[in-house]
């Protein structure tokens, strides 16, 4: 369940669902209307016209139609903003006399709630708040997704694993979540190895490529490689963040190991990396200090802040951290 969601019980005749984020809007908008209607009635009984052509008065003719084989008649507009600001009087109207046997349902991502109209909507029970997921609430929240959806079931590794690489976006991981059912079919589990392959692969790699071209010292290549993440991922601004915590972290729990005693081989082993990226993997790892890696990782942490409060943007912030990991290693020659 999102965080902050406010659930009230819609009066007869009218239904607001209001949430900044339209993936989640979407799915509950979805759930409502299958408690209005089943899957028979919707043929008959439900009109989804466009919110910025549809004229008021054939809505509300609609809604006041008696149902024919159905409970009820649904109108259904979705990013309803036009709709709602061209004709608040006629609904403020209809409010206050809504149709016994019509449902108008309208979704919004943008709601004042200082307007009058706002105002004896949520004062009757008819708005619908669906509030955002915080952070550590996603990996439970896909891991529900994959559970009714497909029979799967995410144990807490792949579930966090899963947000780290795909980001924060409920709808992004859903997507992604659907690919992996494909993937795995007929199977009911998910393997960290299965996340890596399908998703994480590409994006990984290419952090992986970076870090390489910038201990080779060869700046030019590293940034036509993060220049080449971006181009070749419509969601690498999600995602490239992810990618080089991924990446990082690992490379912090093998050099943990490694000051601690733990042969090489051995805490590669014991980190999950491949046996076909060990070599290379653990050159890096003796590359870089832990310190210098930890350093990584806390600027990591204040691009993911910067870019979601938009006070920069990923490809400018990392630009940025290759550049300052480029100046860790050039001192360090």
């Amino acid at each position: 369940m999102a965080a902050k969601q406010k659930k009230t019980q819609p009066q007869p005749g009218l239904l607001v669902i209001f949430g900044e984020d339209p993936f989640l809007v979407a799915q509950q908008c979805d759930k409502c209307i299958n408690e209005l209607l089943s899957p028979e009635e919707k043929a008959m009984a439900l009109y989804e016209p466009k919110a910025d052509t549809v004229e008021v008065v054939d809505v509300l003719d609609e809604l006041r139609t008696v149902p024919f084989l159905a409970s009820r008649r649904v109108v259904l507009i979705k990013d309803a903003e036009p709709f709602i600001k061209n004709n608040t009087g006629p609904l403020e109207k209809y409010l206050d006399s809504p149709s016994p046997s019509g449902v108008l349902v309208m979704t919004v991502t943008s709601w004042d709630k200082r307007l009058r109209f706002s105002k004896k909507v949520q004062a009757a029970g008819c708005l619908l708040e669906v509030g955002n997921f915080k952070a550590f609430q996603l990996p439970a929240y896909v891991a529900s997704y994959a559970q009714q959806a497909y029979g799967i079931r995410l144990d807490s590794s792949c579930s966090g694993l899963l947000v780290e690489l795909v980001g924060d976006d409920p709808g992004r991981l859903c997507r992604e979540m659907d690919k992996l059912a494909i993937f795995v079919a007929p199977a009911k589990t998910v393997t960290t190895r299965d996340i890596e392959s399908l998703i994480g692969h590409n994006r990984v790699f290419g952090a992986f490529q970076v870090i390489d071209s910038i201990l080779a010292q060869d700046m030019g290549a590293a940034v036509s490689r993060l220049d080449n993440m971006f181009s070749s991922d419509k969601d690498a601004d999600y995602t490239v963040v992810g990618a080089f915590g991924y990446h990082f972290r690992k490379l912090f729990r093998v050099k943990a190991l490694v000051t601690k005693g733990t042969p090489a081989a051995a805490a590669a082993d014991r980190c999950g990396v491949r046996y076909n990226q060990k070599q290379d993997f653990l050159r890096q790892a003796d590359a870089l200090s832990l310190e210098q890696i930890g350093s990584v990782l806390a600027e990591l942490g204040r691009i993911d802040y910067g870019i979601k409060s938009g006070q920069t943007t990923a490809p400018i912030a990392m630009e940025r951290l290759i550049m300052r990991v480029f100046s860790m290693q050039k001192a360090d020659k």
